[in-house]
């Protein structure tokens, strides 16, 4: 199955560092903390742009990813990066081998 393409610049900066953590979309809710049901297709609306997260929800993310919320609103693509490796963090690879591992367990 193919991914949709982000419409929005949020959805793109979203997908963009979701994967760069290797993050799966269900991960990433639940790292969130946020039950796992339905998960998957909340995040895949956030990055194709049919949603928009409320700023609380874009906080959370931010935060779980440990990016500034400048990073997911920045449209010039070298800035972006800038801004990313600027915050780049070992936090989010933590958290999502131990989400990887609660969810083999169960």
């Amino acid at each position: 199955m193919t991914e949709k393409r982000p419409s929005t610049i949020y959805g793109r900066r979203l997908r963009e560092a979701r994967k760069s953590y290797g993050f799966s979309q269900t991960d990433l809710w639940i790292a969130i903390g946020l039950d796992e049901s339905g998960a998957g297709s909340l995040i895949s609306r956030y990055e194709t742009g049919a949603h928009q997260p409320k700023l609380g929800m874009q906080k959370r993310i931010a935060r779980v990813l440990e990016l500034p919320l400048t990073y997911f609103y920045t449209e010039d693509d070298a800035a972006a990066r800038l801004i990313a490796n600027s915050a780049r963090s070992d936090k989010p690879v933590q958290l999502r081998i131990e989400i990887k591992n609660r969810r083999r367990r169960k």
